[in-house]
């Protein structure tokens, strides 16, 4: 499964070879934190340390990962099935916390802008990444583009938000779904996970 380069960073960690490795600007972020808090893009070798210090405020493992600078795309897995891809816009660096819970200039774009094919080829790998984890009933997947135009994955969440708002009611918005609807949909692949571990004691 396609992800970005990264490294593992440590306090003593050599910043010039992680530069010269990934390359500049870079990613730094606490490996298992949420909402892009913590996140820091770094342009400079002399920025790495204040990155890494403030990643490490919220995790314990801290990663630099090479910049992916094409888009930034989000699928919402329901079922076994892929919903429409939404493609997030901001106008800042990155889809940061702001861009995420305070601007009012974020776009969320269904359709997302990609050809038919180039949709299909990410929703394959989005279920993919959700099923090679063991995830069940509903989730989402979040992916990035390089200069490229190649995929890569960022993150697969299994507790993204549900608000009337939120990215998955959205998609499934698309296939006109409404919330209740997807609300009850969620509760029954629940309830179908429920019966399976009290099949097996």
């Amino acid at each position: 499964l396609p992800t970005a380069d990264f490294i593992m960073l440590r306090a003593d960690t050599n910043w010039q070879e992680v530069a010269a490795q990934l390359g500049l600007p870079l990613m730094v972020k606490p490996a298992n934190e949420g909402s892009s808090v913590g996140v820091t893009k770094v342009e400079q070798p002399s920025q790495l340390p204040a990155a890494y210090a403030l990643a490490a405020k919220y995790d314990d493992l801290v990663m630099a990962e090479k910049w992916l600078s094409n888009g930034e795309y989000t699928v919402a897995i329901l079922k076994g099935q892929a919903l429409p891809v939404i493609r997030l816009v901001t106008q800042r660096e990155f889809y940061d916390y702001q861009a995420k819970y305070i601007d009012d200039d974020t776009q969320y774009l269904i359709p997302c802008g990609l050809s038919p094919a180039r949709e299909k080829e990410m929703q394959m790998i989005a279920l993919q990444a959700f099923e090679s984890l063991d995830c069940e009933g509903w989730g989402r997947v979040d992916l990035m583009v390089d200069a490229q135009d190649a995929f890569h994955l960022l993150e697969v969440n299994t507790v993204p938000g549900m608000t009337s708002h939120s990215l998955v009611p959205m998609a499934a918005r698309a296939l006109g779904m409404d919330f209740s609807q997807l609300v009850l949909q969620i509760l029954s692949t629940a309830k179908r996970e429920q019966r399976r571990v009290n099949y097996k004691g």
